[in-house]
C-alpha cells in the first residue's frame, strides 16, 4: 500500500524538520522535497522591482517533481527508503509505504491534486516569519525589501486561494508551537488515515 503525505508551509514554517522527523517514526518513510526542483536563478524572472520572483510556480520545474512523485508511486521499495522498521511500528502497517512531500508551493498545482492522502500546511505570523527569515542564508541573498515585497504577499495571496478553494481539506498547523507538539500532533493524525485507508 502506498500513501502520499503532503507538508506545505510558509517559508521557514519548519515543513523539512517536521518531513524529517516523521521520516524517522514513519514505516518505509521516504521525502520528496520541492526545494529540489527550483530552476537556475538564470531562468528565474524578475519583476519590475528587481524582484527574483521565486515564490510561484514559474520558478519550479513542476512537471520533473510529478514524473518524481508519480515514479515513487509506482515503484516505492526500489527507492532510498529505510528498511529499518522504526522500533514502535505496528505490525499491520510494515507493508505500508509513505512518501511526504514537502514544499512552500503545493496545493495550487492541479496535476498534483488527485495525489493526496492527507495535506498539512504549517502557518506563521508575519513578524516570526521575517524574523526566521532574516537569520537564514539564501542563494541568492534576499535583496532589500523583498520579504516584504514578494515572498510575504505571494504566501497570503497562496494561503487565500487555499481557503477560498471549497475542495481543498487541509489540516493547518501552528508553526509557533514546539516541534514536539507538531510532530505529535502529525505522527498521531497520519497513523489514524493509514489505518482508515487500510479499513
Amino acid at each position: 500500500e502506498v500513501s502520499t503525505m503532503f507538508s506545505n508551509s510558509v517559508t521557514n514554517g519548519g515543513k523539512t524538520t517536521l518531513a524529517e522527523k516523521l521520516k524517522n517514526m514513519l514505516p518505509n518513510c521516504d521525502i520528496i522535497s520541492q526545494d529540489d526542483f527550483f530552476k537556475p536563478e538564470s531562468e528565474v524572472e524578475t519583476d519590475e522591482r528587481g524582484f527574483k520572483l521565486y515564490d510561484v510556480l514559474d520558478a519550479l520545474y513542476m512537471d520533473e517533481m510529478v514524473t518524481s512523485i508519480r515514479n515513487w508511486m509506482k515503484s516505492p521499495t526500489s527507492s532510498h527508503v529505510v528498511t529499518e522498521e522504526p522500533q514502535n511500528t505496528c505490525d499491520d502497517l510494515k507493508n505500508v509505504y509513505i512518501l511526504i512531500v514537502e514544499g512552500f508551493l503545493l496545493y495550487n498545482y492541479e496535476p498534483l491534486n488527485e495525489l493526496w492522502h492527507r495535506r498539512y500546511f504549517l502557518t506563521l505570523p508575519y513578524e516570526e516569519c521575517k524574523r526566521r527569515r532574516s537569520t537564514r542564508v539564501y542563494q541568492p541573498a534576499d535583496t532589500p525589501g523583498y520579504f516584504d515585497g514578494h515572498v510575504w504577499p505571494m504566501y497570503l495571496k497562496y494561503k487565500n486561494e487555499l481557503e477560498e478553494d471549497a475542495r481543498m481539506q487541509v489540516v493547518y498547523l501552528d508553526g509557533t508551537k514546539s516541534q514536539e507538539e507538531l510532530l505529535s500532533y502529525v505522527y498521531s493524525d497520519i497513523i489514524q488515515e493509514l489505518n482508515k485507508l487500510r479499513e
